[in-house]
Parts: structure tokens; C-alpha cells; sequence
């Protein structure tokens, strides 16, 4: 099976049909007549592309014209979407010219297995392999734990802090509670994201903070809740983000959590709305020095030598402009949200084509003059930003603003994270 590092279940399933069938007419069976069914969010084939879906085992054989038979499709969905995914089988009703049924059997959780067979290895090393000085159970349990290799990824710092390649290159970055949080945001190319590993926030975490754009990204519990208020005590944050409540950020798809970031507040809400500040905000030196930039910075701003427009440009870049071109095409964003499309609009907002996100960039090559503004439900790169302004389109509005460094004059750039 393919991902085996990533699987959490297998779905395993009796097959019978009435006549003759082969291994390639029942997996065409099983893609065939579940296309379409559950959405763009569980076709089997987009879920197969990107892993999330492992490869289809099929042992079939046939007697006396009759076929009988398993089907083993490994998953790492939630269990709920794998749930879902394989009631779907059992709506197939034919494979090929035959009448055939497919029943589910059961539903194996594979690290229920895995941590059976650490269990029992465990109880073999420990009474087979150690004469004396028998470690602490913790001990044993973080040896397993790094035996166990699930994603590749980076570190920071002297303390191997898991997060993302692009850390340290870029300038705004997603505080998130773990590992786990990191491998599942790296699974959607989000690669500025670092770990605190609980509540005990890491002195190297909070120094990194102080020099980024920095939103807070947890789950949606008390655990989550938690984080945040040391985050607010220790760090120097700009934005939180929850994920919804009762979810990890490690269970997450896509669209929530480009829903979560989008709907992420101000730090001067959170202090507010989780309670934090006055004597017990000061107690923390971190947060000493960022209440004492907060009330420096209106004072430099008076004074006749400062130069407030430099200390105010990181923030203030694009506010005005952003607010007001994303206002303009809201309803537009609005119907876009979560299809991966984009439209093409004239001069009267009105559509010229919707195309898909991954042909945007092919499609914007090809239009006429009539094109005036480009919408759509993605990131705004820098290579389509070169293209609009070729075309002389006026506007380009996406879900989120990437890595853009030349922005045109005559080209105005929002997203929809500002409405």
C-alpha cells in the first residue's frame, strides 16, 4: 500500500458479483460510480492524487461463474470523511456487465494496531533486554515516539523546534501547538508555520516573534485556549486564529483552515476577549516590552525628528487601498470561497469565464483587452501579478497575498482576508 507513514484507517470490504470480473473492472467500478457522489472535497481520484487515498487492493477470484472477493483501501482522512467514503462503496451496484453488491466489513484503525505492537515489543524489551537501571516509563515512551517516523521536516533553533521551510525566510509566520499542526499545514503548502509544544512556550519561539508578523493558530478547546493566553503573556502577537470548536488544526482540510486564518482576529481583541492584561500582562518581560513599544510609538510620531512613516509602513502598507478593492468585488469572493476558482470580469464587474485556479494563469495569458479585473479563490503570486500586468488588467483580488515584491502601479492588488 502506498503512504503507509500517513494511513490512520483501512477499509476493508467483501465483494461478490454475478459473472466474471477482474481486479482493473472493479477498481474502474469503484472510481466510476463514485464520481461525482460526495463533492470535489472526497472524489477518489483528487483524494488519491494527494495521498490522502492510498492504492485499491483488490484479491478477487471466480467459481463457477460467480465472482467473490476483498477490497482493502487504505485512508488518512478523519474518521468521520473515511466513514463516509466507504458507505459510498456499497452503492456500487455493478461492475463491468454484472450484477454485484460490495459490503463493508470493518474499518481498521491502524495506529490502534501500531500501538498494540509498541506495547507488546515494549513488554518484550523491558523484561528480555534490561539486566538493570531500568529507565522511567517517559523515557520509553520518547524513544517510541521518535522511533516512529511520520513526515519529514525542518527545525529551529537549538531545541529542534518542528515547523516549516520558510520559517526563517519569511516574514510573517503561524505559531500552532504541534507537530502534527505543522505536518497538516504542510500538507495544504502552508511552510511558515512553528510549533510551541504545548503550553510551556519555547524562549526561542518568543524571541522569533519579536521579528515577524506572528498569528497564533490552535485548536478549538480548552488546550487551544490555554496556549493562547501564555502566547499573549510571552510573545508578540499580531493576529489569533481558532480552529472550529472541538477540531485540532491537525484535522483540518483545506478550506477550514483557510476559513480559520481568514476569520483570525487582532491582538487587541484577544487580550480583551481571553482576559489578559494589566498587572498580570506585566508580569511577563516579553510583554513588558511590547506594551512599552505600543505606548512609545504614538510619542515618536509626535516628535519633530521621527520618522513615523517608516516605523508605520509594515503595517499601514496597502491598508486603505486593500479594504476598498476587496470591498468592491465581495460578492464575487463570496460565491468563489472553497471552489478553487477564479473569474475573469470586464469593466462592469461583470463575468467574462470561470476557469479553475491551476488554469488561471494559461487563461489570463489568453484573454482580450475586455478583461479588466481577475477574481479568484487562491494565493496571489508574484508570476501572476507579472501576467495581469501585462494584460493591462486593472485589479487582482485572491484569497490571500503571497510572497508579491514588484507590485505595478497600474494594478491593484486585495484580498479577501481584509473584508
Amino acid at each position: 500500500m502506498q503512504n503507509t507513514d500517513t494511513t490512520k484507517y483501512i477499509v476493508h470490504a467483501k465483494i461478490r458479483a454475478d459473472g466474471v470480473v477482474e481486479r482493473p473492472d472493479v477498481v474502474g467500478a469503484i472510481f466510476g460510480q463514485t464520481e461525482g457522489l460526495l463533492g470535489n472535497d472526497l472524489d477518489l481520484r483528487d483524494l488519491q492524487k494527494t495521498g490522502r487515498i492510498g492504492r485499491i487492493e483488490v484479491n478477487i477470484k471466480s467459481t463457477a461463474g460467480k465472482s467473490s472477493g476483498m477490497i482493502d483501501i487504505p485512508s488518512s482522512l478523519d474518521k468521520a470523511e473515511t466513514a463516509i467514503l466507504a458507505a459510498s462503496l456499497e452503492t456500487i451496484d455493478r461492475i463491468g456487465p454484472c450484477m454485484a453488491g460490495i459490503d463493508i466489513i470493518k474499518i481498521e484503525d491502524i495506529r490502534a494496531s501500531k500501538r498494540q505492537h509498541i506495547v507488546n515489543r515494549a513488554k518484550l524489551i523491558l523484561t528480555d533486554m534490561f539486566d538493570e537501571n531500568v529507565p522511567e516509563s517517559q523515557e520509553i515512551t520518547d524513544e517510541v515516539k521518535q522511533a516512529i517516523r511520520v513526515e519529514e521536516m525542518t527545525y529551529y533553533g537549538k531545541d529542534n523546534i518542528p515547523c516549516g521551510p520558510n520559517v526563517m525566510d519569511s516574514d510573517a509566520i503561524i505559531v500552532v501547538e504541534g507537530r502534527a499542526d505543522v505536518l497538516n499545514l504542510l500538507r495544504y503548502g502552508i511552510k511558515n508555520a512553528i510549533a510551541v509544544g504545548g503550553t510551556n512556550v519555547p524562549p526561542a519561539v518568543a524571541e522569533l516573534c519579536k521579528k515577524k508578523k506572528v498569528t497564533a493558530f490552535t485548536d478549538g478547546d480548552r488546550g487551544g485556549e490555554l496556549i493562547i493566553k501564555e502566547l499573549l503573556q510571552v510573545a508578540d502577537l499580531d493576529f489569533i486564529a481558532r480552529a472550529p470548536d472541538g477540531k485540532g488544526v491537525e484535522e483540518l482540510v483545506q478550506k477550514e483552515i483557510i476559513k480559520s486564518l481568514r476569520q483570525k482576529i487582532p491582538v487587541e481583541q484577544a487580550l480583551e476577549r481571553y482576559q489578559v492584561g494589566g498587572s498580570r500582562q506585566r508580569t511577563s518581560p516579553q510583554s513588558r516590552n511590547r506594551q512599552e513599544r505600543r505606548e512609545v510609538m504614538p510619542r515618536v510620531v509626535k516628535a519633530p525628528i521621527a520618522k513615523p512613516r517608516v516605523m508605520e509602513r509594515p503595517r499601514q502598507r496597502r491598508e486603505q487601498p486593500v479594504q476598498t478593492v476587496a470591498t468592491e468585488f465581495k460578492e464575487h469572493m463570496n460565491e468563489l470561497s472553497g471552489t478553487l476558482s477564479g473569474r475573469l470580469l470586464d469593466d462592469n464587474k461583470k463575468v467574462i469565464k470561470e476557469v479553475t485556479v491551476k488554469d488561471l494563469a494559461n487563461s489570463i495569458k489568453d484573454v482580450d483587452n475586455k478583461v479588466k479585473s481577475v477574481v479568484f479563490d487562491g494565493v496571489v503570486t508574484q508570476r501572476l501579478v507579472d501576467i495581469a500586468s501585462e494584460k493591462d488588467i486593472k485589479d487582482i483580488i485572491g484569497a490571500k497575498i503571497g510572497n508579491v515584491t514588484k507590485t505595478p502601479a497600474n494594478l491593484r492588488i486585495a484580498s479577501t482576508g481584509e473584508l
